[in-house]
């Protein structure tokens, strides 16, 4: 029969020395990766950063530099009709914000 006593044993950890370094480049790490208050606003930084005309900044920000530059062709043609190239940057801001969405979903699993 097992005593309570083997159930409240307790290890001490060997004691590590945390330095201000270490801290920043905790702080650094969480802020960066969607962890935390900055997952909370990387989507709506994206948003906004995609609501400027023209630019794709959103996508930029997003590190899909690619899917931008193909935005930013794609507008050419699009702005000879004004109402396409106004759904091409509706779209832009959705898609911008639904990245980045997707990015911080990512590092948080």
């Amino acid at each position: 029969m097992m005593s309570e006593a083997s159930f409240a044993k307790s290890e001490t950890e060997p004691s590590r020395v945390v330095t201000g370094i270490k801290v920043f480049k905790q702080i650094w790490r969480e802020m960066t990766l969607g962890v935390g208050f900055w997952g909370a606003l990387r989507p709506l930084i994206a948003a906004v950063l995609a609501a400027v005309p023209f630019l794709f900044l959103g996508h930029h920000f997003n590190r899909k530099h690619q899917k931008g530059f193909d935005l930013t062709l794609l507008q050419i043609p699009l702005a000879l009709t004004v109402v396409l190239w106004f759904v091409l940057w509706a779209y832009s801001i959705f898609d911008a914000w639904r990245e980045a969405t997707r990015f911080v979903a990512d590092i948080n699993d």
